[in-house]
């Protein structure tokens, strides 16, 4: 047995304390919980601010003993040290009940009373998916949860850089409520990030709304914006051009086809905001929107769009044609293009030669994934341009959907193709190509 003068003069004994926080940084509750009883020091160590500033706060719908046991510890940390959160994430997995949702907002409550008294430095704070227009949230619960909310974050406003809320689901008047929550000290808001992606209940056209013009108007330092396309209007752009010019770089802008999208938006106004901001990107997300006559009213010419993503999922319909997409919309930004992912269901419509022309007409495109009816040939093309220094692609992704069930022979195929390539894969490429069978 050692002797207990050795075990003192262990080497974990006289570790520096900016090792001891750096293990306990990447350390669970769990095993922090444990630390604090080895010794003195190392109680002391774990009490210090920079392990505390960040803290996520899962609640599930149906919890396991472990699980519960986790957000009971997580709940305690809060209290215990949120006087140094810098960084709040709150998660709901798989929300079922009403009883859930009343548990949710009571313990919410609590940890929003506890921060407002206590901590004076919280930066961020992020709760997505709350689905407010869900039948398990009562009007008493979902009006209580939202006071306290829109308190918390009057309280926070001076501090707060980053609000996430996606998913929310609230209506116009509730979520206009809470945004203007931040700019409570003052007329205006400093927050720098903004999500609001699917914050607004569906077919709510959020474009048309003055509220929603009067709440984005004291936003006056958005760095990042993510939203939905209806909220989109030339008036909206025109309130981002007038107070956020001088610091917006990035737009992210979901388009959902359950949403309003309809609305006509003139490229004059996209052009002035550019002109305004001109490190401007704008990323777009469709979602089931895949006729070139709904995209072509949605993505103007004038748009300095970076990243480009466009998923139909499984849905096919031999009337809707793809290719004028390819030949026509998207080459409008050839020059700028730096992100392309297309899911299409393109089965009665091949595609590969419109899509490598597309490929190597974007000098500036890094990012290709492709979930599509392909052929492996496409995929030794695209390499062979790429070794021939055609294209500057560093990231592939394909999913090579095919009819039938069997298909060891394009993925034979495929295998030559990865042994022929394999040098350039493997030093400069991330690479992921597969064989999906769709029967």
């Amino acid at each position: 047995m050692e002797d207990e003068g050795e075990a003192r003069q262990s080497p974990w004994a006289h570790l520096p304390d900016v090792c001891l926080r750096r293990i306990f940084h990447w350390s669970n509750d769990r095993d922090r919980s444990h630390a604090a009883l080895v010794c003195r020091n190392w109680n002391w160590a774990l009490h210090s601010g920079s392990l505390w500033k960040s803290r996520a706060i899962t609640f599930y719908g149906r919890p396991s003993r472990e699980e519960t046991w986790a957000l009971q510890s997580a709940l305690w940390y809060v209290r215990k040290f949120g006087r140094h959160l810098e960084h709040l994430d709150i998660r709901l997995q798989n929300p079922y009940s009403r009883t859930f949702t009343r548990t949710f907002q009571v313990k919410m409550r609590g940890v929003f009373s506890h921060l407002s008294r206590h901590n004076h430095c919280l930066r961020s704070l992020s709760i997505e998916y709350l689905g407010l227009d869900r039948l398990m949230w009562k009007n008493v619960v979902r009006a209580q949860f939202l006071k306290n909310l829109s308190a918390f974050l009057k309280r926070m406003s001076k501090r707060l850089d980053y609000l996430n809320l996606k998913g929310a689901r609230v209506t116009l008047e509730e979520g206009c409520e809470l945004l203007n929550s931040l700019s409570c000290s003052s007329s205006i808001s400093r927050v720098s990030e903004i999500n609001i992606e699917d914050f607004f209940s569906l077919h709510l056209p959020a474009h048309s709304s003055a509220l929603f013009l009067q709440t984005m108007s004291k936003f006056h330092s958005l760095v990042v914006l993510t939203f939905n396309y209806n909220c989109v209007s030339d008036e909206l752009l025109d309130v981002l051009r007038e107070h956020s010019a001088h610091s917006l770089r990035t737009l992210n802008i979901k388009c959902h086809s359950q949403d309003p999208h309809e609305q006509v938006v003139w490229g004059m106004s996209w052009a002035n905001l550019a002109k305004r901001a001109p490190t401007l990107s704008v990323n777009f997300f469709f979602e089931r929107i895949i006729r070139h006559e709904h995209l072509s009213k949605i993505l103007l010419v004038e748009i300095p769009v970076s990243s480009i993503s466009l998923r139909s999922y499984n849905f096919s319909d031999p009337e809707v044609m793809l290719r004028p997409i390819l030949t026509n919309l998207l080459p409008a930004y050839s020059h700028i293009l730096q992100q392309l992912t297309l899911e299409l269901n393109n089965d009665h419509e091949r595609l590969e030669d419109e899509l490598l022309r597309l490929v190597l007409s974007c000098p500036r495109l890094f990012f290709l994934e492709v979930w599509a009816f392909l052929s492996v040939t496409f995929v030794e093309r695209l390499l062979q341009s790429r070794e021939g220094g055609k294209c500057g692609l560093t990231t592939l992704k394909v999913r090579i959907y095919t009819a039938p069930q069997e298909t060891k022979k394009e993925e034979r195929l495929l295998h030559d193709v990865y042994r022929r390539f394999k040098s350039l894969i493997d030093s400069e490429l991330h690479y992921f190509v597969v064989v999906y069978s769709m029967s």
